[in-house]
C-alpha cells in the first residue's frame, strides 16, 4: 500500500492482516490493570502508551497527576504548520475495575469471536486501534488533511474531576473531536449523549426516644421521604429528564427518631434548558416538615452533548467512510456522559463510540467482537485523516 489518498478497501485489507497484532496489543492493554485511582498502575499504563505514541511519531507528553495516575497528551503535526489547529482524539485510561479482577476474569478468547477481559470494551480496545491507526499513518505515509492531538486521561470514569479543563483547553483549539468511548451493541456511534448532574440531600431533624417522647422529635428520615417524592416527581420521560435517587441512609438506632437522613441523586438532561431549570428545583427544596432542614449540594458536572447538525455533519463523514468498508453505520443517542459532553457543549463537532464493537461495558459480560477490529481501526484511521476537512 503507498502513501497518499487513503483507499478504505485497502485500509480494511491492511488492518485484517494485522487482526491477531492488534488483538495482541489489546490483551497487553487489558492485563495492565488500570482502576481509577490507581495511581501507579495508571501511570505505568500511560507511560507504555506513551512509548507506542512516541514511535508512531507522536511529540508526547505524560502529566502526573497525585492521587491520581497521569494523563497523556500527543501531538502529531503530520507536516502541517504548527499554529494549524487539529482533529482532537479523547479517550481515557481508567476503567471501573478493581485491580485484581484479572485473577477471575482473565483475558479470554472465546470460540464464537469474542474476546473478554476487564475494561477491554471500556475502553483498552479503543486505544489498541487509535495506536495502530497512528502507526499505520506514519508507517505507510497516509495523506493527513489536519494535525492530530490525542488526550488520554486517567480519570474518567470518576467524573474527569483533574482533566475537564485540560479537555475543554484541546477543544478549543481543536476542528472535531472523536471519542474512542465504545459504540453501542451493533456498531452504533454516538451523536448525543445526555448531560449529568449529581446532588447530596441531606435531611436534618430533631432526635427523641421513639417509646418515651416520639413527638419531640423530628424525623429526618420522613422529612427525606418527602423530598424524594419531590425529586420523582421531576421526571419527563417525553424530554428525556431522569431523576433518581439511588443511595438513601440516615438514623442511628432502632428506637430512636433519626436526626440525619441523607440521599444521594443522578439527574439526567438533553438541553441547557432543562439543566438550568432542574438544578434550581433540586437547589430550591425547602423543608416539608416543621422543625426540619434540607441542604442541598451538588451541581451538573457534564453537559449535555446535543445531537446538534455539526455533530451529524461529522458523522456522515464517517457513514461515506464506513461504505468502503462495507458498513451500514448507523448513529443514536445515549443517556450515559462521556467527555465528549465536554467538547460539544463548545460547540466542537464531536463524534462518540468510535471503539471496537462488543457490548457489557462496566459489567460482567463485557466484551468485544473480535471481527470487527479491522474495520473499527480502518474507520478511525480514516476519520483522522478526514475529520477536520471543511471545518476551518
Amino acid at each position: 500500500m503507498g502513501g497518499g489518498k487513503i483507499t478504505m478497501s485497502r485500509l480494511l485489507e491492511h488492518f485484517g492482516k494485522r487482526r491477531e497484532a492488534i488483538l495482541a496489543l489489546i490483551r497487553e492493554l487489558v492485563e495492565m490493570e488500570s482502576k481509577s485511582r490507581a495511581e501507579a498502575e495508571l501511570d505505568r499504563l500511560a507511560r507504555r502508551v506513551a512509548g507506542m505514541l512516541a514511535s508512531a511519531g507522536g511529540e508526547v507528553e505524560v502529566m502526573g497527576v497525585p492521587g491520581y495516575g497521569a494523563h497523556l497528551r500527543a501531538r502529531f503535526g503530520f507536516g502541517h504548520r504548527p499554529e494549524a489547529r487539529s482533529v482532537l482524539v479523547i479517550g481515557h485510561l481508567d476503567t471501573v475495575w478493581p485491580i485484581g479482577t484479572l485473577a477471575r476474569k482473565p483475558f479470554t478468547v472465546t470460540d464464537d469471536g469474542r474476546a473478554t477481559g476487564p475494561g477491554i470494551f471500556d475502553m483498552k480496545a479503543g486505544i489498541a486501534i487509535l495506536i495502530e491507526a497512528l502507526m499505520a499513518i506514519h508507517d505507510i505515509g497516509l495523506d493527513a488533511q489536519s494535525p492530530v492531538t490525542v488526550l488520554l486521561t486517567c480519570d474518567e470514569e470518576i467524573g474527569s474531576q483533574t482533566s475537564r479543563q485540560l479537555v475543554e483547553a484541546e477543544a478549543r483549539q481543536s476542528l472535531a473531536a472523536l471519542v474512542l468511548e465504545p459504540p453501542l451493541p451493533g456498531g452504533i456511534l454516538k451523536t448525543g449523549r445526555k448531560g449529568v448532574g449529581t446532588f447530596t440531600i441531606r435531611a436534618q431533624g430533631r432526635a427523641a426516644h421513639a417509646g418515651l417522647d416520639p413527638r419531640s422529635g423530628v424525623s429526618a428520615i420522613v422529612e427525606l421521604a418527602h423530598q424524594t417524592l419531590r425529586l420523582a416527581a421531576l421526571n419527563d420521560d417525553d424530554r428525556g429528564v431522569t431523576v433518581n435517587i439511588g443511595m438513601i441512609e440516615g438514623g442511628t438506632a432502632l428506637n430512636v427518631v433519626p436526626a440525619e437522613a441523607e440521599a444521594r441523586v443522578d439527574l439526567r438532561f438533553e438541553t441547557p434548558e432543562d439543566a438550568e431549570r432542574l438544578v434550581a428545583a433540586i437547589g430550591g427544596l425547602t423543608p416539608h416538615l416543621p422543625g426540619a432542614a434540607i441542604k442541598v449540594t451538588g451541581g451538573v458536572n457534564r453537559p449535555a452533548m446535543t445531537r446538534s447538525e455539526k455533530n451529524l455533519a461529522l458523522f456522515e463523514t464517517a457513514r461515506s467512510l464506513a461504505v468502503g468498508l462495507g458498513m451500514d453505520l448507523r448513529e443514536g443517542v445515549v443517556g450515559g456522559g462521556s467527555d465528549g459532553n465536554f467538547t460539544a457543549a463548545l460547540g466542537v463537532p464531536t463524534l462518540d463510540g468510535l471503539g471496537v464493537d462488543g457490548d457489557g461495558a462496566h459489567a460482567e459480560h463485557e466484551h468485544i467482537l473480535i471481527d470487527d477490529i479491522p474495520r473499527r481501526a480502518a474507520l478511525l484511521t480514516g476519520l483522522l485523516c478526514t475529520a477536520g476537512v471543511g471545518r476551518e
